[in-house]
C-alpha cells in the first residue's frame, strides 16, 4: 500500500488547484480512490482487522489497526515511541485503546502516567461532565498518538445482575444516557480523538458476561427501541464514526442464538437499515468467549464481516482469520464492491486525521 504517496499526490493536486478549487473531502476523496485502486485484494482484506502487538510482531501484514492494552502502555516516552512506530507501518494502521475512565483506563489506571484520573462514567452528574470527561481522556490520548478511543459505552444499566457494564454506563435512564454519550463524544471529537459507542445492541440488560460465554437479551426490537437504541441512535445523530458490536444474542429479534455480531439482521438490517448509520462498523474482540467457544477464527471472521462489519477487532488466530475472509470471497460469499466499501470507510477515516 501506498497510503503516503496517495497523500503526497493528493496534496500536489490541491496546491495546484488551489484551496477554493478543491474541498477537504474531494482531497479525501481522491487520496481514497487512489490508494483503492493501488491496493491488492490481500492488502484491502488485511486492512479490514486490528489486532493487538503481540500479534503485530507475528506478521507484518497491512492490518488496518492496532489495539493497545495495559502491557503496551509502561510510561509516557515509551508510548510515543510506540504509536509512532505502529503509524510507520505498512498500511498506516489507526491505533485504537480502551480508555473509558473508571475501571477501563489503560493509561489512567497506570502510575506512570501523570495524566488526570477520570472517575466511573456513572460519576458524570450532568452532561457538561460527560463532556469534561470525553475532553481530558481526549487530550491526553491525542498527546500519545492514539487516533481512536473504544468510548463511550451507550449501555444503558439496567439490569442489576449485570456482571460487565454496571458503573461504565452512564445511567439507567436511557435519555439520560443518550445526552451523556453525545457529550462524551463531542469532548473526544473537539481533542482530535475518533470515539466509539459499545456495546451494540446494548450489553446492560444481560445477566452474564460475553467475555466468558454465551451472552442474551429476551427483549423485542420494540423493546430496545423504546431504551437501548435512544443513547445509539442519539450517537448516529451526532455523528460517531463508530459502532461496537456486542456479542449477545437477541432471540426475540433474530429468532436464534446467534450473536449479534454475526448476526446480517442485526448489523445490516437494523444498524445500518433502520437506524440509518453509515460509518465504521467494528467488532467486539472476536477471541472473546461468546465467539471463540462456538466459532474457529476463520468462521467467525467470514460470519462478521458478510454481517456487516468493516473492522474484525481481535480474532483468535489472525492468520485463520484472514483465510477465512479470503476463502468467502473466493466462494462468492463476500463480493468485491462489498469489500471495497469497508475497506474505503476505513481509509476515509485515515485521511480524514492527515488532510486539513
Amino acid at each position: 500500500m501506498k497510503l503516503t504517496l496517495a497523500l503526497i499526490a493528493v496534496l500536489s493536486l490541491a496546491f495546484s488547484c488551489g484551496p477554493s478549487r478543491l474541498s477537504r473531502q474531494a482531497r479525501i476523496d481522491s487520496a481514497v480512490d487512489s490508494t483503492l485502486s493501488e491496493m491488492s485484494l490481500e492488502d484491502k482484506v488485511w486492512q479490514i482487522f486490528m489486532v493487538g502487538t503481540q500479534e503485530l510482531q507475528d506478521s507484518l501484514c497491512p492490518v488496518g489497526g492496532v489495539i493497545l492494552f495495559g502491557y503496551d502502555v509502561k510510561d509516557s516516552a515509551g508510548l510515543v515511541h510506540l504509536t509512532d512506530s505502529l503509524h510507520a507501518l505498512p498500511g498506516n494502521p489507526l491505533v485504537s485503546i480502551d480508555e473509558e475512565g473508571g475501571r477501563v483506563a489503560r493509561i489512567g489506571r497506570n502510575k506512570a502516567f501523570n495524566v488526570p484520573r477520570i472517575p466511573a462514567m456513572s460519576q458524570a452528574s450532568g452532561t457538561e461532565d460527560a463532556y469534561t470527561f470525553g475532553n481530558t481522556i481526549g487530550r491526553y490520548l491525542a498527546l500519545y498518538g492514539i487516533d481512536i478511543d473504544f468510548a463511550p459505552v451507550a449501555d444503558v444499566n439496567t439490569n442489576p445482575q449485570n456482571p460487565v457494564i454496571g458503573d461504565r454506563a452512564f445511567s439507567e435512564d436511557p435519555s439520560d444516557a443518550a445526552e451523556k454519550v453525545v457529550k462524551y463524544l463531542q469532548g473526544l471529537s473537539d481533542a482530535g480523538i475518533y470515539g466509539c459507542l459499545k456495546h451494540f445492541p446494548g450489553h446492560g440488560d444481560t445477566q452474564t458476561d460475553s467475555h466468558f460465554g454465551y451472552a442474551q437479551s429476551l427483549k423485542t426490537w420494540e423493546e430496545l427501541l423504546t431504551c437501548e437504541m435512544i443513547p445509539f441512535k442519539a450517537g448516529i445523530e451526532a455523528g460517531t464514526p463508530l459502532v461496537m458490536t456486542a456479542h449477545i444474542a437477541v432471540p426475540s429479534v433474530t429468532g436464534s442464538n446467534i450473536p449479534s455480531t454475526l448476526s446480517p439482521l442485526m448489523l445490516t438490517e437494523k444498524l445500518r437499515g433502520e437506524l440509518g448509520y453509515d460509518g465504521i462498523i467494528i467488532t467486539d474482540a472476536l477471541r472473546m468467549g461468546a465467539i471463540s467457544k462456538e466459532y474457529s477464527s476463520g468462521e467467525a471472521a467470514a460470519l462478521a464481516f458478510i454481517a456487516g462489519a468493516d473492522i474484525l477487532l481481535l480474532p483468535e488466530n489472525p492468520l485463520e482469520a484472514f483465510q477465512g475472509v479470503m476463502g468467502a470471497i473466493e466462494d462468492g460469499r463476500i463480493t468485491q464492491e462489498r469489500l471495497d466499501a469497508s475497506v474505503r470507510r476505513i481509509l476515509e477515516l485515515k485521511f480524514s486525521k492527515s488532510i486539513n
